[in-house]
């Protein structure tokens, strides 16, 4: 037990172990995700001024923590994973009760939902859906490779900046799509780079993972591939947004640019050094991909959301 962990035990006793298993580290990252959509709709400085009042707040804490932190209870009360998982080191083995409770989690996040803009209540139960089809046998499609991959593209690459976008109970818009879209690329690149440093051991347990079923080269192109596509979904949209080449909208590209470069800065020498790296290796760069992520959230904020 790490002296991070040792606070929490010794306030909730083993009660600590579900909120371990809602994995908490991924909030942040989740939370910036939601709000780019609500930023998109409203504008940065709507956002920030709260021009989307309370419902912002609730729907996003329903989103988070309820949705996505009970589908990662879920998910690992029949994962049972021994070594490091994503956003989770050293999980501890499934309390009693945790798919139930990751269950009631997305069941709350759905009341509140309910009370919320009808198209975020949509967007909502249909993450849920595919969160408990996910995860639970008999179907159990994070066993389907390529179906998995295509789940989390969908769920977490476009609903969730969808999701923040329609909490705002406005209309997304033709360039939002685009956005939007964008996003739902670039998950299809992070996706497989959050399984590779699980190789050994899922192929050991049998596991057949998107990257267990391609492997370590196809994934990494696979990885490189979607993120190129993703940027030029980006810079479609750019040009569908009308920027010019004056200062503010080279400002815009040079936003992108250099999102399209920490990824680059990410892949590349991944792919160049692959066959000599160890899980451990491709967890740090599984991590700079976040990095990565997370600028080009910010860009992406820079870009349309002024």
């Amino acid at each position: 037990m790490s002296d991070l962990r040792a606070p929490g035990y010794r306030l909730l006793g083993r009660g600590f172990d579900y909120l371990l298993h809602l994995r908490p580290a991924e909030w942040p990252i989740m939370f910036v995700h939601l709000f780019t959509g609500s930023a998109l709709s409203l504008g940065l400085a709507g956002l920030v001024l709260g021009y989307g009042g309370l419902g912002l707040l609730w729907g996003a804490l329903a989103f988070v923590i309820g949705l996505n932190g009970g589908t990662l209870a879920l998910n690992s009360a029949f994962d049972r994973d021994e070594g490091d998982v994503a956003y989770l080191k050293r999980p501890p083995p499934p309390p009693p009760g945790l798919a139930l409770f990751g269950l009631a989690l997305m069941t709350l996040g759905m009341l509140v939902a309910l009370r919320l803009p009808r198209p975020f209540a949509l967007a909502y139960a249909l993450c849920a859906g595919l969160s408990v089809l996910y995860s639970v046998p008999p179907v159990r499609l994070k066993a389907v490779p390529g179906v998995d991959w295509l789940v989390n593209m969908a769920g977490f690459g476009f609903l969730t900046p969808y999701a923040g976008w329609v909490l705002t109970d406005r209309h997304v818009t033709t360039v939002g799509l685009g956005v939007l879209l964008g996003f739902g690329l670039l998950f299809g690149s992070l996706y497989p780079l959050t399984q590779i440093y699980q190789l050994e051991e899922d192929l050991r347990r049998g596991d057949r993972t998107f990257s267990a079923s391609l492997g370590l080269d196809r994934s990494l192109l696979v990885a490189i591939l979607m993120a190129a596509f993703a940027f030029l979904i980006f810079g479609m949209t750019g040009i569908g947004s009308g920027w010019g080449l004056g200062l503010n909208g080279l400002s815009r590209w040079a936003a992108i640019v250099v999102a399209a470069a920490a990824w680059a800065v990410v892949l590349l020498p991944w792919w160049r050094a692959r066959s000599r790296l160890e899980p451990a290796d491709h967890q740090a760069g599984m991590h700079r991909a976040l990095a990565a992520w997370a600028i080009t959230d910010m860009a992406v904020l820079f870009a349309w959301a002024r």
